[in-house]
């Protein structure tokens, strides 16, 4: 029997404790989760793609210890790299309404390149449906705690990344 794979993309700058609260629950759907770290440079992000990577991988392995989950940068069409690591499924996490429309759109173009591979939404935590990474950005520059919003890791990295 082949194992169930799914794709959870994302540029994850930085990764908050929403990403996790996905990850954990798609560990719980398919036998291996691939977390895909996009370069997406045009995004301008304030972690280097290996900063992110390097996070994801660490964070990753405290979120279910027997699960399998490989976490890989990737640039370019996000189809092509499902294709690539034999993904059946990509992991979508929904905050708003917002989302909703975006990833709609998303799907459909999806689609038409992959018809095989399914997009699987998962509902935010009530708890962590305002937290963006942005928004924790802006947060961390501007002197507020954020220690509701993202893993210990993360926290010391923005506030190493914002030292004055």
């Amino acid at each position: 029997m082949k194992d169930r794979i799914a794709l959870y993309p994302g540029t994850f700058d930085p990764l908050t404790n929403g990403h996790l609260d996905i990850i954990g629950r798609a560990v719980k759907l398919f036998d291996k989760l691939i977390i895909g770290v996009a370069i997406n440079e045009g995004k301008g992000p304030l972690f280097t793609l290996e900063e992110r990577v390097d996070m994801a991988r660490e964070l990753a392995n405290q979120v279910r210890r027997d699960a399998e989950i490989e976490v890989r940068p990737f640039e370019g069409l996000l189809m092509h790299f499902a294709e690539e690591v034999g993904a059946e499924a990509i992991i979508r996490g929904l905050r708003a309404v917002s989302d909703f429309e975006y990833e709609f759109q998303m799907v459909g173009m999806n689609q038409r390149l992959n018809a095989e591979i399914e997009t699987v939404f998962l509902m935010a935590d009530p708890r962590h449906q305002a937290v963006a990474s942005r928004l924790v950005k802006e947060i961390a520059k501007l002197g507020g705690s954020i220690d509701p919003f993202v893993p210990p890791l993360v926290r010391d990295r923005l506030l190493e990344k914002f030292k004055r």
